[in-house]
């Protein structure tokens, strides 16, 4: 069920992982709306700091870059330990603890996103194949319900599935475990999300809410 690469190099692992965390941590919406003169994300919209509220608070424009952003340091955390084990499993480990900093990151009160950004990197990296088509399915989605809350949550419990289905290597139950829980810390994040969906109250995406282009020039 374990990889070897977690029986006979722990400590490599566990390095990596605490890098990945610090790498995580880092917040890209902080930085761009720092950088843009913009609002503290803490304190308007939905209070997280991922590319969603940067949408949502300052725009298009901005939500992208962080977006791209945040899903960078999930392929670079997982990149980082593929390079310094030689073992594409301690990969997994790494973009796990990279989403956990994300969204409880030790740099700024462990107030974080919603880990979505993040995780797009990493599903990408891990099982890109799998990662692909949900991407679509989920821009589908998006589209069609206008919810990115339930697209997020679509996108890494149809992940966890795919990747259940399609993966028969060794140690098959630890993948499916693990892409278990990245949906599950999805589905937690987003609590407040599900409450106001079946109360239907959830905001749909919109091109432009409460500020953009005109106020912010960075």
């Amino acid at each position: 069920m374990i990889p070897n690469v977690y029986i006979e190099k722990p400590w490599l692992v566990l390095a990596c992982c605490v890098i990945a965390y610090f790498l995580g941590s880092l917040s890209f919406g902080l930085i761009v709306a720092d950088k843009a003169n913009g609002p503290d994300l803490r304190k308007v919209g939905s209070g997280n700091t991922g590319a969603s509220n940067v949408q949502r608070t300052m725009g298009w424009k901005y939500g992208l870059i962080t977006f791209a952003g945040d899903a960078s340091k999930g392929i670079l955390a997982c990149l980082i330990a593929e390079l310094i084990t030689g073992d594409h499993m301690a990969s997994m480990a790494a973009g796990l603890c990279a989403i956990i900093g994300h969204n409880w990151p030790v740099y700024y009160g462990f107030r974080g996103g919603k880990g979505v950004a993040a995780s797009c990197g990493v599903l990408l990296y891990c099982f890109w194949w799998q990662a692909l088509i949900c991407f679509v399915l989920t821009i589908a989605l998006i589209a069609a319900v206008r919810y990115i809350s339930l697209g997020s949550m679509f996108l890494l419990t149809s992940y966890a599935v795919l990747v259940s289905l399609t993966y028969t290597g060794e140690s098959r139950l630890f993948v499916i475990i693990w892409a278990v829980i990245l949906s599950l810390i999805c589905i937690i994040r987003h609590h407040g999300n599900i409450v106001r969906l079946l109360q239907g109250k959830e905001n749909k995406l919109q091109k432009k809410q409460v500020a953009s282009e005109d106020k912010f020039h960075g």
